[in-house]
């Protein structure tokens, strides 16, 4: 569970943004705080994963209290939710190493899609030791679909999507055979993108034995 602390002057808005974060599954609020005073408070005892932090605070500009947070607590993630548009304080905000920044007025879909993105991305590099990919780089710098290899002759952009959610969706590892009974299209058809996916980091192969011959090979979703 990815433990969030909420930091907005406003009492009412603080309430809607914990609303919106506690119906996100794998987010839970663990703290409110309406000034900085609070916040460092809070993040001293209860040690958050994620910040919401509002820069208009009551007693202290939330970017200079974005520093003073990371002194208590170093591995704290920070989105920034704010009115202020001005070009100097989304710049000073970046340099402050957030995950995103959100301007208000924004809807709950708004927010979730930068949970998600969160969840998927910065929370895993929480785990020690461990090795990344070029892919798990690219999406950490939001480059996720880009620079990828073109598709093999004969595939087309359409048909690549189509795969990409028949993995998605599916509740174990897939085989060619049963995404191309899915597809509608031939084994090999739905295999080469399949493989597709495997060599772009986008797709795990899976293998399965039993019988006589060379193991199945069986996909899942990587991201």
């Amino acid at each position: 569970m990815i433990k969030v602390l909420v930091i907005d002057d406003d009492f009412m808005v603080a309430k809607v943004h914990s609303g919106f974060v506690n119906n996100e599954p794998g987010f839970s609020v663990v703290g409110v705080a309406h000034s900085a005073k609070d916040a460092i408070q809070a993040v001293t005892v209860l040690s958050p994963d994620l910040a919401l932090l509002d820069i208009h605070l009551p007693d202290m500009n939330g970017l200079d209290l974005l520093q003073k947070l990371r002194e208590v607590q170093p591995d704290l993630d920070v989105i920034v939710i704010s009115a202020a548009r001005e070009m100097d304080t989304v710049r000073r905000a970046l340099r402050g190493g957030i995950v995103h920044y959100l301007m208000k007025p924004f809807s709950r879909e708004d927010l979730r899609e930068r949970l998600d993105h969160y969840s998927k991305t910065y929370q895993p590099l929480q785990v020690p030791d461990q090795e990344l990919e070029q892919a798990d780089v690219n999406r950490l710098f939001g480059l996720s679909g880009q620079n990828r290899r073109p598709l093999p002759k004969g595939c087309s952009a359409e048909t690549l999507v189509l795969v990409e959610n028949i993995v998605k969706e599916a509740a174990e590892p897939i085989s060619a055979t049963e995404t191309a009974e899915k597809l509608g299209t031939s084994r090999v058809s739905a295999r080469r993108y399949l493989e597709y996916l495997a060599e772009e980091n986008l797709a795990q192969v899976n293998l399965r034995y039993g019988g006589v011959g060379r193991p199945e090979r069986r996909y899942s979703w990587k991201v």
